[in-house]
């Protein structure tokens, strides 16, 4: 019964953690926006793309949840294994959203001064999302 309860607290921890840290990575870079509207509004659309990145590791943590197996059964025999895969794909995710936001913000802020840094700070964006991508994929091979 023990294994069931870590298997399920590893479901929550997954696409828990994803959730939060796409919340607090998007608010990091929608922050930085509002104060680049005020300095150059006429860069919204830019400012709105770059802060919507970190979003995506909220949805990596819950597809991952909705294709592991949620029965009773599967749990009994490994709900260990999905606690601890859950917990550090969780962990990736929190961490991979909050430093994605980061990236980003100093990004808008760029853009917001005058530089033309939109396509250098999605491509410096996506390397903490790499990491995302690997948990993800690791999810699969358990």
């Amino acid at each position: 019964m023990l294994t069931v309860i870590l298997g399920y607290i590893g479901l929550a921890f997954m696409f828990g953690l994803a959730a939060i840290g796409s919340s607090i990575g998007t608010t990091i870079a929608g922050n930085a926006a509002e104060g680049a509207l005020k300095k150059n509004p006429e860069k919204s659309a830019g400012y709105m793309i770059l802060s919507a990145m970190p979003a995506t590791q909220g949805l990596y943590g819950f597809v991952a949840f909705l294709v592991w197996p949620k029965a009773a059964e599967a749990m009994m025999d490994k709900g260990l294994l999905y606690f601890a895969v859950g917990l550090a794909c969780g962990i990736v995710f929190l961490f991979s959203a909050i430093r994605q936001g980061q990236v980003c913000a100093n990004g808008i802020i760029g853009m917001s001064q005058g530089h033309d840094v939109q396509t250098n700070t999605m491509i410096y964006a996506a390397l903490p999302e790499f990491y995302a991508i690997l948990a993800f994929a690791a999810t699969f091979f358990v």
